[in-house]
């Protein structure tokens, strides 16, 4: 069960995409803006509900992922007939997993949730990453799979380190390398993304996920749907 506990701190990697051509950084970035609908239309994101499946180790696994633009992310989880969710806001953390054997809501560690901050911004790293105290470095091109891709290195103002790899035609991001918090250890993650569709209001995601547990599919995706803020405090 260590392997579906790994999968699901992941996924705050896999529904923050939205989150990310040579000629230099910014120019990289802003094609990369564009490609999701331009600057006025991702600053006026401000809330998603997303609902997926995905299937970890043999088990089939429900999530709905809601977030509120720098105010909190919740997952709930639904797997071997259990249900359990995983709280982030920008200070404290929560974590209740009956099927990993909690009885009752675990807070956190600090180093958790302050690994894990950079998931409450629904713009992404990228986007106005000068003025978020983030960096932005490209570093050439490279192939991921049958893409070619522009590499660019983001260092967070939290000193978090994600490498994104942007198709170079369709500007949207295919892969990200990231360091995450799992079980107190710090991991390298590897995450894809594929299947780009946009909203009925317009805002484009990815609709398909990958991560070294297999492949996580959104079945449904609301933008700027009403978001009750309690739903991010430990119950």
């Amino acid at each position: 069960m260590k392997q579906i506990k790994f999968c699901i701190v992941s996924i705050a990697a896999l529904i923050n995409v939205q989150t990310a051509t040579a000629q230099t950084a910014d120019e990289v970035v802003n094609k990369y803006v564009d490609a999701l609908g331009g600057k006025e239309k991702l600053a006026s994101l401000k809330t998603v509900r997303m609902e997926a499946t995905m299937n970890a180790n043999g088990a089939d696994v429900d999530l709905t992922i809601t977030k509120s633009n720098m105010i909190g992310q919740r997952i709930d989880i639904a797997v071997m007939g259990q249900n359990g969710y995983q709280i982030f806001t920008p200070t404290a953390g929560w974590s209740f997993m009956p099927f990993m054997g909690q009885t009752s809501p675990e807070a956190m560690k600090d180093d958790q949730v302050k690994s894990s901050s950079s998931v409450l911004d629904l713009q992404g790293n990228l986007f106005n990453y000068k003025e978020k105290g983030n960096t932005v470095e490209l570093l050439g091109k490279e192939k991921v799979d049958s893409f070619d891709c522009y590499k660019l290195k983001a260092t967070l103002k939290s000193g978090k380190i994600v490498t994104y790899f942007i198709n170079t035609k369709s500007n949207h991001i295919v892969k990200s390398i990231s360091t995450q918090n799992i079980n107190g250890e710090e991991k390298e993650v590897t995450n894809g993304y594929s299947n780009y569709k946009a909203t009925d209001n317009g805002f484009i995601f990815p609709y398909v996920g990958t991560n070294i547990q297999g492949e996580m599919n959104f079945t449904k995706i609301e933008a700027n749907v009403p978001v009750d803020n309690k739903i991010f405090i430990a119950n």
